[in-house]
């Protein structure tokens, strides 16, 4: 729980730092963006540090979604 709110007063404090300059620029989109990530950083850090859960790899669903294609291929050329 300590390093769950730990993670958030630092994400606090990176937004409290890069999100005035992007509002007094005018940078929405960028802004938009910019939350869009931290937020999902934040909550890829709670899961991993705060909560002891081991995040998936990406390459596993790629595995998943190409492995029967891929056999499929192979049947076809032989």
């Amino acid at each position: 729980m300590i390093k769950s709110i730990g993670i958030l007063l630092i994400a606090a404090a990176i937004l409290w730092i890069e999100a005035p300059p992007l509002l007094e620029k005018k940078y929405k989109k960028e802004l938009l963006v910019f939350s869009i990530l931290l937020v999902i950083g934040v909550g890829l850090s709670i899961t991993l540090f705060g909560f002891k859960r081991p995040i998936p790899n990406p390459f596993d669903l790629l595995t998943f979604i190409f492995k029967p294609l891929n056999d499929l291929i192979s049947l076809l050329l032989k």
